[in-house]
């Protein structure tokens, strides 16, 4: 975007776009006013997914804005709105989710490694608020992450 400085001359700014931080609002509303979340709709069939595993437990799904060639998330049924909000109770379910993480990138060819997060809050970049485990891999991840 161009703009006129007080000075007179013409600079560059860059814009970002909201699109990422709207959504990330209408999720964070949606999952504290107790409406469904995209993963619930997901989970519910009304939001179609490309599922690559289905238990009782939680389901795996390719990402639809994938950040390595293979990006796939494991979410469980129950929703957790964060890891920080998950209780002592839930620990075999938590369990479970990392189970099927690695499970799923063997199924996936990711033999020789892959990344696993769990963003958690704003500041962890949480942009839905149920619970969910990326798993990226496909190719050499950088260091440091973020």
């Amino acid at each position: 975007m161009l703009v006129k400085c007080l000075l007179g001359t013409v600079k560059m700014i860059r814009t970002l776009p909201l699109q990422g931080s709207v959504r990330m609002m209408s999720e964070v509303t949606a999952a504290n006013a107790g409406r469904p979340t995209i993963f619930d709709k997901i989970l519910d069939g009304s939001i179609p997914a490309q599922f690559l595993h289905q238990d009782d437990k939680c389901v795996a799904f390719k990402d639809v804005t994938p950040q390595a060639p293979v990006h796939f998330l494991v979410i469980p049924r129950k929703r957790i709105p964060m890891i920080e909000e998950a209780e002592d109770a839930d620990s075999d379910l938590l369990g479970h989710l990392l189970l099927t993480a690695r499970a799923v990138a063997k199924e996936q060819g990711l033999s020789n490694g892959y990344r696993v997060v769990i963003n958690n809050g704003v500041e962890g970049a949480q942009s839905v608020y149920h619970l969910h485990v990326h798993v990226l891999g496909g190719r050499q991840m950088d260091w440091p992450p973020g």
